[in-house]
């Protein structure tokens, strides 16, 4: 086989190690600058009909063809097995392909990526939400498609993850147009798949599935993207508006309810009548954990959202599922919820969890809520998660500063 950049194959007589007239012959592995060498067992060549130029059998003796023919079928060996690995998607060195010649190969079989997937779902679904668990799923399916576009198959083996392989995987997310909408992921976004697959590789690697670790070295860029929330009067201008559409009335309470407690859409649509307890102060409260981090919530509700609770206290549709609001689907909610900020001309781009963000900002930071309380009242589990708003309000306060400036002048 010619030699070329990535792979050849080349073989060298052991003159000095004669014997009768018989030298031993060694194979010679190069792929990608790797190097592996090894006696082929149970083979030697007559010295006096190899050609030390050509490293094979001489062509004008019948014995040198024989060698070369010998030498043709270790050729034709190598290169089976080198086309099955690149196949599979298998790691290529050349101590990996002297292992598969050899028959070395643990288990007969390489590990492939779809079994941590299946080993990875089966755990996770003990431990993770379902809606964790369809992230989960999301990004496994851009593997798959990754797959697909490099090796032209829907598996590989884990040996084939390395650093490379991480990073054209990025590139991959960053490029690629989902159907359900146009343009590619941003930074954020690339990141999330990038994580929960840094994950699904810590288990294999826990598992002694793969022995290096692909990630390493790799650095995860995050983009910093200030949080969006309503300000006194937009959330007034939305609790004030008198709607028609029934479907639309309601969302609005519920939006307008997390606006005032900080629950997030998974934990409102479990929200159920005994989680309505009376506080320590005799009034009510939500207590409640959250379904993202099973923390504990523990909110004093505000007049605005016992107002609203007081008018579903009859809902059928939230009372025949043993809810305190009816369900819906976040996707409906966030569709409702564009009308809502049209009606009530509202140029950002209103979605549920924006109604947490201001539950945070103008409900209680901005009315000199401690930052350690609201961290508690909104579930997180580090304060730095509830500082982001902190900050947020200090670049609103420092834009009511520029107008009263320009007021001033």
């Amino acid at each position: 086989m010619k030699a070329t950049n990535r792979f050849s194959i080349h073989f060298k007589l052991r003159a000095e190690r004669t014997k009768d007239g018989f030298a031993p012959v060694f194979l010679g592995l190069v792929v990608d600058g790797t190097k592996s060498y090894m006696a082929l067992k149970n083979f030697q060549a007559d010295t006096e009909h190899w050609d030390k130029i050509k490293g094979g059998g001489r062509k004008d003796t019948r014995q040198g063809r024989a060698i070369n023919e010998y030498l043709d079928e270790v050729r034709m060996t190598i290169r089976g097995h080198y086309r099955d690995m690149e196949l599979n998607g298998e790691r290529i060195t050349s101590d990996t392909l002297k292992d598969a010649f050899l028959g070395n190969v643990q288990d007969g079989a390489p590990i492939m990526f779809s079994e941590l997937i299946a080993y990875h779902n089966e755990q996770a679904l003990a431990l993770l939400s379902i809606g964790t668990m369809r992230h989960y799923y999301v990004t496994q399916r851009y593997l798959i498609k990754f797959f697909n576009l490099k090796y032209k198959r829907e598996d590989i083996a884990l040996s084939a993850l390395n650093y490379k392989f991480i990073s054209d995987f990025e590139i991959f997310l960053h490029n690629h147009k989902p159907v359900d909408h146009q343009k590619p992921m941003d930074t954020n976004g690339v990141l999330k798949h990038l994580v929960r697959l840094k994950k699904m590789v810590n288990l294999a690697i826990s598992l002694s599935w793969i022995e290096k670790d692909p990630f390493k070295g790799f650095k995860m860029k995050k983009k910093k993207v200030e949080k969006e929330f309503l300000n006194e009067w937009e959330l007034e201008s939305i609790e004030r508006k008198m709607f028609k559409i029934e479907r639309l009335a309601m969302v609005r309470d519920m939006f307008v309810f997390c606006c005032y407690t900080g629950l997030s859409y998974v934990d409102l649509m479990n929200l159920r009548p005994e989680h309505i307890v009376k506080g320590i102060d005799g009034e009510p409260w939500i207590k409640t954990f959250r379904q993202k981090t099973s923390i504990p919530v523990n909110t004093p509700l505000l007049i605005s959202a016992q107002n609203i609770l007081t008018s579903y206290a009859g809902n059928i549709r939230a009372i025949s599922k043993g809810m305190i609001f009816p369900l819906l689907s976040n996707q409906k909610m966030n569709s409702y919820l564009k009308e809502i900020a049209d009606f009530c001309g509202i140029k950002k781009n209103l979605t549920f969890h924006i109604a947490r963000h201001t539950f945070a900002t103008t409900i209680t930071l901005s009315n000199g809520v401690p930052i350690e309380t609201v961290s508690k009242m909104l579930g997180h589990t580090k304060i730095a998660t509830t500082q982001i708003y902190a900050r947020v309000l200090e670049k609103k306060v420092s834009d009511d500063m520029a107008i009263l400036r320009k007021k001033l002048a």
